[in-house]
């Protein structure tokens, strides 16, 4: 498959400086792409490669200068990381539309329902008055529960569970291995040290333009729903607890967990292995650095914080910067001790 560099361009809104008949048929990182290859420059620790790079035709940016002659066809946009990722998803697109069909062996429930021009792959698990929509595209070893309602054009990875009364929205993407709605680690005390079972009867919610990496964990809610909204973006291995809530356009890194009952708000930002404990809430534009633990509710919309417990980044860093200094200090501390005994003695 072979696009040229006006095609290209008509695609992501860019402007062609050179051959707009420049071909490519394949994608490449700018240090190492050959001929025929499509790359784009947008860090500027790279740009040394814009002038050596085998690349056919190369996507920059409207504000890149050139310091010397390019051999590539160039392609100028806004932002070139943005366009880059635009036709990467278009290009996916085009290859995942051509996968249309039902495998065998497959089990599909009488009273399932299934949309258009469906790809459902070998070894997978429809369950009763289950609901696909058009266009879905779910791999081999994929089981839906009873009820589960999958929407437009949603891609499902080998292997993901989905239990019963679940909802995923349109154009939703869940990597491989992901389980979405196992109980929630609800069981409450009882006078003789055990732990009695608290049913899980709710379900897990995940709305439009949503995508879950690989191996992550979103529990169904106790009662009600657990919400994943839309546009939010989930790393590979998270724990999602029960009947929490993830903002619109939320993006937590790996290993993060959130617990029961949390409320995060729009467009927070988590760092990988961060902790964020039961029944708070986390405000707007929220920032939460790598590994920290937050234990209380971040109240003050676009606040980052670090530390465990977390708490204002600005401060912890001043503090961190103290605590480096702690030896030295007390080395002076130590002279002064020494120097106000000898003027105590003087004065003898």
């Amino acid at each position: 498959m072979q696009f040229t560099a006006a095609q290209i361009a008509m695609i992501i809104n860019g402007k062609v400086e050179g051959d707009p008949n420049t071909a490519v048929h394949s994608f490449g990182k700018i240090e190492e792409a050959q001929k025929g290859q499509l790359a784009f420059l947008a860090n500027p620790k790279y740009e040394d490669f814009l002038y050596s790079t085998a690349a056919s035709l190369i996507i920059i940016n409207t504000s890149q200068e050139l310091k010397q002659p390019v051999n590539a066809t160039l392609i100028r946009v806004d932002d070139a990381y943005s366009a880059f990722a635009t036709l990467l998803a278009r290009y996916q697109e085009v290859m995942t539309q051509q996968m249309v069909g039902v495998q065998e062996p497959v089990y599909i429930a009488k009273s399932a329902k299934l949309g258009e021009n469906i790809f459902l792959g070998a070894f997978s698990y429809v369950g009763e008055h289950a609901q696909i929509g058009n266009n879905v595209k779910i791999f081999p070893n994929v089981f839906l529960g009873n009820q589960v309602r999958v929407g437009d054009n949603t891609i499902i990875h080998p292997g993901v569970k989905i239990y019963h009364d679940c909802v995923i929205g349109r154009n939703v993407t869940i990597h491989a291995g992901t389980v979405i709605g196992s109980d929630g680690f609800g069981f409450a005390p009882q006078a003789d040290g055990s732990f009695k079972k608290v049913p899980q009867i709710g379900n897990v919610v995940v709305e439009d333009f949503v995508e879950i990496g690989a191996n992550a964990t979103i529990d169904r809610a106790t009662m009600g729903s657990t919400i994943i909204h839309s546009g939010a973006k989930l790393d590979n291995l998270i724990q999602i607890a029960h009947n929490v809530e993830v903002g619109n356009n939320t993006v937590i890194a790996a290993q993060a967990g959130v617990s029961g009952s949390t409320k995060l708000g729009n467009n927070v930002m988590i760092g990988g292995q961060a902790g964020i404990v039961g029944h708070l809430t986390i405000a707007d534009g929220s920032r939460i650095n790598a590994q920290s633990g937050v234990s209380k509710s971040i109240k003050t919309p676009n606040a980052a914080v670090t530390g465990s417990p977390a708490f204002d980044y600005t401060s912890a860093l001043r503090s961190q910067a103290l605590s480096r200094n702690l030896p030295e200090l007390e080395k002076r501390i130590k002279e002064l001790e020494k120097l106000v005994q000898q003027l105590m003695a003087e004065k003898v």
